[in-house]
């Protein structure tokens, strides 16, 4: 297998293998002791922590609140809800022996808290006065995956989850929207990711869910990766947990309730979206540092580059921007440029004596063909916020036209077979989780969703030829 001179191998030649290494070389992750368990490094944690602050932002802006509730639960509490407890049977986590002796009952390592919620909520909830109860928990949890892989499905890894009961059906599905629409606008605005928004097909909602809605988003092997997802939940699991209240007309009813969450693998879905055979593309406003100044100069003129460095890039702090002055004197300029574009960094400032004496430093992009351009030192702080908007427009329009490339709407299985082998197919489907596992037997190929800004349509199943199930196409891919 080959690698290119930034020791990668490239994208069309093993797109799995390049994934593997951008991610460990760009120093985001690191495997965990335990298997299928990962550590988040400075730089893949800082990541998150500019993810987490916009999306805790927008949960708490619409009245959510956050909580923290136990990491170990009951394992009859999953037993109570059929359709969850047999979903995650196969990935739970169970402790059975602590304090020196066996348990009485065992306990479940959370995959995911509705049960534990739901148990709080029946104590909380009295009267229609309490509803609707909005919580968020940013959290760990534990699923046992057969098939690790660092960012995308780890054992052990971080998410928000929020947990809402309301008073109705009506109330609790706008607020299932409301969270996908979190997840739709975080990944455009923030990630740079075209996502469709979309409904699950019964074959693939989440375990006890009334219905699951998603974010598809296209990665550039032409995959699909399920960035978020929302759940209305019905009365399933009020039901389950005795979450009741009295109404306003002093008659009891049971709450409905919604769950939502993204997590961790957002971080590879940045990745691979964004990545090229150089390493990572990473979008400015989740970029951990969004310009790198690289001072050139040796002898008794370095002190004075370096000091007009770091003035530079106090300017450029003062204007909002996320900057750093790669200043390490064991290093070769061309070494720290080639680490910096393989960690991503939107854009770099090279600054030497004679660009000093000429009050101008050279910008130059990530991504972008327009080479290397001289930016005045004066204006820089003025122009730079605005030319990271612009590459976050850059990369937002180059994920749109990837994903609307390999995209294609088929009536026949062969036209299928072959768009799926590389992207995207949109197809008219019977709804059969029968006919699913067909399809993905011969096709490793799934139902992503089906889109919310569909066009009404009906005819036949593109692999059984029975009526379409719904009045919408919908959309199949291989997935991670």
């Amino acid at each position: 297998m080959g690698r290119n001179e930034q020791g990668l191998t490239s994208q069309d030649e093993d797109f799995s293998a390049w994934y593997n290494e951008v991610v460990a070389k760009a120093g985001l992750v690191d495997r965990g002791p335990a298997k299928g368990t990962m550590v988040l490094r400075p730089y893949g944690y800082r990541i998150w922590e500019l993810l987490q602050a916009d999306l805790d932002r927008r949960i708490k802006e619409t009245g959510h609140e956050n909580a923290y509730f136990p990491l170990l639960i009951p394992e009859n509490y999953l037993e109570r809800e059929a359709d969850h407890v047999e979903g995650f049977s196969p990935e739970l986590a169970v402790v059975t022996h602590a304090g020196g002796k066996d348990l009485d009952e065992p306990l479940v390592v959370r995959p995911t808290s509705e049960t534990v919620i739901g148990e709080m909520m029946a104590k909380w909830i009295s009267s229609h006065r309490d509803l609707p109860l909005l919580l968020n928990q940013w959290a760990n949890v534990v699923r046992w995956e057969l098939r690790p892989r660092m960012l995308l499905r780890t054992t052990e890894f971080l998410w928000q989850e929020g947990h809402t009961a309301h008073v109705d059906e009506a109330d609790a599905v706008r607020e299932t929207m409301l969270a996908l629409g979190f997840y739709t606008d975080f990944a455009r605005d923030m990630a740079a990711i075209p996502v469709v928004p979309g409904e699950k097909t019964p074959g693939e909602r989440f375990a006890g869910a009334v219905q699951t809605f998603t974010i598809e988003a296209m990665m550039r092997d032409g995959k699909a990766l399920q960035a978020g997802t929302s759940h209305y939940m019905g009365e399933n699991f009020a039901r389950a947990f005795d979450i009741r209240y009295t109404t306003s007309e002093e008659r009891e009813a049971y709450t409905h309730t919604t769950s939502w969450g993204m997590s961790t693998r957002m971080l590879g879905g940045i990745v691979m979206a964004h990545g090229d055979d150089r390493g990572l593309v990473l979008p400015p406003r989740l970029a951990p540092h969004q310009v790198v100044i690289v001072p050139i100069a040796r002898g008794d003129k370095a002190a004075r580059v370096h000091d007009a460095a770091h003035e530079l890039a106090s300017r450029l702090k003062a204007a909002g921007v996320r900057v750093h002055v790669d200043a390490r004197p064991q290093l070769t300029p061309g070494w720290k440029y080639n680490e910096w574009e393989q960690r991503g960094v939107p854009l770099r400032l090279e600054l030497g004596p004679r660009d000093l004496e000429a009050g101008t430093a050279v910008l130059v992009k990530r991504l972008g063909e327009e080479g290397k351009q001289p930016i005045s030192l004066q204006t820089a702080p003025e122009k730079i916020p605005g030319l990271l908007d612009d590459y976050h427009d850059l990369l937002l329009e180059r994920a749109t036209q990837f994903r609307d490339s390999h995209t294609v709407t088929v009536d026949s299985w062969e036209a299928f077979t072959a768009a799926v082998a590389t992207g995207w197919a949109l197809v008219l489907h019977c709804g059969d989780p029968e006919c699913e596992n067909q399809i993905k037997a011969e096709t490793a190929a799934t139902p992503r969703c089906i889109p919310l800004d569909g066009h009404a349509e009906a005819g036949a199943c593109i692999r059984c030829g029975n009526r379409s199930a719904y009045d919408k196409r919908v959309l199949f891919g291989r997935a991670y």
